[in-house]
């Protein structure tokens, strides 16, 4: 049974070579992934050319229609070519060109439009990075959690190897039973069971992080600094970033923006348009040239232009409702959000002060007591399990607090130190 148990470790030790190499690596700040992501994260890259696309077609959203070019013929008497060019001074041969002139005004509300299309895509890729950046922080936060577990069991598995030295120690003197090594020979193999779980959970992580990070997946994995409990700031300054710097309601503000001007060029089409037109026109030298000056004035179908205006109007109020509904929805975010990481910070301290120490204490105590042979060795294995539930648990937590505060960092729109 010992051997299989020592097979067993092999494997697994074996199975976690490559986490276990990379540890011996320097860990990787999450700063400088941060800065990766930005740089070459292809959701990000995207949104970024998307907002660069649009940011070029304000100048063309707000220029002159193109202008147009005329070569025209006349012949007399003949529809041939250049008849009754030399003998009748109708037939001409013309050049000209031709402009169309918006009203005074509405060029300029077109490219307000399209400038504020342009800061709309740009919020929306702001909401595209702080979204990436998320689910990378969250990444990096389990992966941390993960990596520092796996030192907690194989910590705790040697102090199950004392153990299970001292019941063979009994065993063989007659002052315990064949029972409690096996016991200890289990519980040995339940923590290599969770090392392996843990090596399959660290691999699912290095695959997410590499995907954010736009890295191949066969490219070396990533080692985590060590998770520290980030101080909780004020539930008031979050919930005014959300107001002030969350990207999501940013876009929605710019939404608005656009849909107020939208409105306000609605009301300016109902102005006449025109047309500027000047024609060249040639004769045989005999007879004088002509020159034609024409001006048109395009006059809009009120009935057409009375519903884009009600069109325009009923998208004003959808973009005030949305962003009203927007702001409402992040704010509820936060306040949950912040809820979540300061009950997960109570937690850590009742773990921390609490009860990760007198679950050491209590373990020592009945290891000390078990060698005295003033305690069973069921006792001593309750109390090792409490201690190694107690600290995986507090790791989790703090991964937890972490991702919170990360969402929150998302929502407000703010890098919290």
């Amino acid at each position: 049974m010992k051997a299989f148990v020592i097979l067993l470790f092999s494997t697994a030790a074996f199975g976690f070579q490559s986490p276990a190499e990379h540890t011996a690596s320097d860990p990787v700040p999450l700063t400088a992934l941060i800065e990766e992501t930005q740089q070459k994260n292809p959701d990000i890259q995207a949104a970024i050319h998307e907002y660069r696309a649009a940011n070029n077609g304000v100048k063309g959203a707000g220029a002159l229609p193109d202008t147009q070019l005329m070569l025209q013929h006349l012949s007399v008497g003949s529809p041939r070519p250049f008849a009754g060019y030399t003998n009748s001074d109708f037939a001409y041969i013309g050049i000209g060109a031709s402009q169309q002139l918006p009203w005074p005004g509405k060029r300029a509300l077109r490219s307000e439009v399209a400038g504020l299309d342009a800061e709309s895509a740009r919020a929306q890729s702001a909401v595209v990075s702080r979204t990436v950046i998320e689910q990378l922080k969250v990444a990096y936060f389990k992966l941390a959690y993960l990596q520092q577990t796996l030192d907690v069991l194989l910590r705790d598995d040697k102090l199950l190897g004392e153990m299970e030295q001292i019941a063979e120690s009994r065993y063989r003197v007659g002052k315990g039973n064949q029972a409690e090594v096996l016991k200890a020979q289990l519980q040995h193999t339940r923590i290599l069971q969770e090392i392996t779980m843990h090596h399959r959970e660290v691999g699912q992580a290095q695959a997410q992080l590499k995907q954010v990070l736009g890295r191949a997946q066969g490219s070396t994995d990533i080692v985590t600094e060590p998770l520290r409990e980030r101080a909780l700031p004020n539930s008031a300054d979050l919930l005014e970033g959300v107001r002030q710097h969350n990207p999501a309601v940013a876009f929605r503000q710019q939404l608005a923006k656009r849909s107020d001007k939208q409105v306000e060029l609605a009301r300016k089409e109902f102005r006449p348009d025109f047309g500027l037109e000047y024609m060249y026109q040639n004769t045989d030298r005999k007879f004088r040239d002509y020159y034609m000056l024409t001006l048109t004035v395009t006059l809009p179908n009120r009935s057409r232009r009375q519903a884009e205006l009600a069109t325009a109007a009923e998208h004003q109020q959808t973009a005030t409702s949305e962003l009203s509904a927007e702001i409402q929805r992040r704010l509820a975010e936060v306040q949950s959000q912040y809820v979540a990481a300061q009950t997960s910070g109570e937690q850590l301290k009742i773990y921390r002060e609490g009860l990760i120490p007198q679950a050491e204490a209590t373990y020592r105590a009945a290891l000390a007591a078990y060698q005295a042979n003033r305690q069973d060795f069921e006792t001593l294995l309750s109390s090792f399990r409490d201690l190694l539930d107690f600290e995986e648990q507090y790791q989790k937590e703090l991964s937890e607090h972490e991702s919170a505060l990360a969402r929150l960092e998302s929502l407000a729109g703010v890098d919290l130190p």
